[in-house]
């Protein structure tokens, strides 16, 4: 092949790979479901009318691993919305970006919503939910219930790893929720954690998405399930469901971040998308389709005041709630879920 044949086919190797990542649309990941078709009515299909930028979705089930390997190689996922150790970690090894913060606005946001490589977008909860249809004469109130077999047999569920798993393992077991990491952080507080998950691991299965926990409910699969507070509302809903959340059984709550990819070769536009979101007129839109609550200090006010009840972080339901404790899992998680994987496999 001649020289200039040669630099031919470079030349149009370089235009199809540029003319490829230019024809990809900006990809934005987030966790399926009724909480991604409320995202995208929302958020999505308006930030495309308004820009003319286009957006694939993708879901996910989280996880440092899958960020990790997403990060490698051709860009494929540019915004991902992730839990608070994913958001550290990754983070900390550059495989997510910085943002641009003096476009957001640090004073405009919930303390905790502020990370360097990420925003803050939701506070949501994972409870305890049941189907009030099936307990007539009352449902489980506390985690002592969900661990007790006898007063109410039947199987019930867990999301697939320790995250909140353990922390409700020893509410069940008589931790007042205020001492529960301050147990957790020693060997013995684990080795506690474990055992109580042991004595009901007849009775167990276990989910990953978070659509799954009001299915395995409708189904009648579980009589009881930790869940995603907005689902089991989203459930009662559109479904006409009668699922109850335990609310004063003690919950988990934290914050989800967008974040962008360092691989992703769309960062000025998933920066814009961002940005769009940040309106917190448009945040306050989201709690009546799915009540998890707004990041942005301005938004609150603004939400609807018959799905407060309905929110993690309002008032009523606070004294109950267990703020997750990212330092602890950002240090923890990966032997923890070692360990959790051997023994649910056991």
């Amino acid at each position: 092949m001649s020289v200039t044949l040669i630099r031919l086919a470079a030349l149009a190797g370089v235009a199809l790979v540029a003319t490829t990542a230019q024809a990809r649309d900006l990809t934005i990941v987030s966790w399926g479901g009724a909480y991604q078709d409320a995202q995208r009515e929302i958020f999505f299909e308006p930030f495309t009318a308004e820009t003319g930028i286009a957006i694939t979705e993708d879901s996910w089930n989280g996880g440092i691993g899958a960020l990790r390997a997403r990060a490698e190689g051709p860009a494929a996922w540019d915004i991902v919305q992730v839990e608070t150790d994913e958001l550290v970690l990754g983070c900390e090894e550059g495989i997510i970006v910085p943002l641009d913060w003096d476009v957001l606005g640090r004073d405009n946001f919930l303390p905790a919503a502020v990370h360097e490589c990420g925003v803050g977008n939701i506070v949501w909860a994972t409870v305890l939910a049941y189907d009030a249809d099936r307990f007539p004469d009352g449902g489980p109130e506390s985690w002592a219930d969900f661990f007790d077999t006898e007063a109410f047999p039947g199987t019930r569920a867990l999301r697939a790893g320790p995250r909140q798993a353990l922390e409700f393992a020893l509410m069940g077991d008589g931790v007042p929720v205020d001492e529960v990491y301050d147990v957790l952080r020693s060997p013995e507080g684990v080795d506690r954690a474990f055992a109580k998950l042991d004595s009901v691991k007849d009775s167990l299965i276990f989910w990953e998405a978070g659509a799954q926990p009001p299915q395995l409910l409708a189904s009648g699969e579980v009589v009881m399930t930790t869940a995603y507070n907005g689902r089991v509302t989203a459930a009662n809903q559109s479904e006409g469901r009668n699922f109850q959340i335990a609310w004063g059984a003690g919950y988990v709550y934290q914050l989800d971040s967008w974040v962008i990819l360092a691989n992703s070769d769309k960062q000025d536009e998933a920066m814009q998308f961002i940005e769009f979101w940040a309106d917190p007129d448009r945040q306050a839109l989201l709690p009546p389709y799915i009540p998890y609550g707004p990041t942005h200090v301005d938004a609150a006010a603004l939400v609807d005041p018959e799905v407060l009840p309905d929110i993690p972080s309002a008032p009523q339901n606070l004294p109950t709630g267990l703020f997750f404790d990212d330092a602890f899992w950002v240090d923890n998680v990966e032997a923890l879920n070692e360990r959790f994987t051997a023994w649910a496999g056991q």
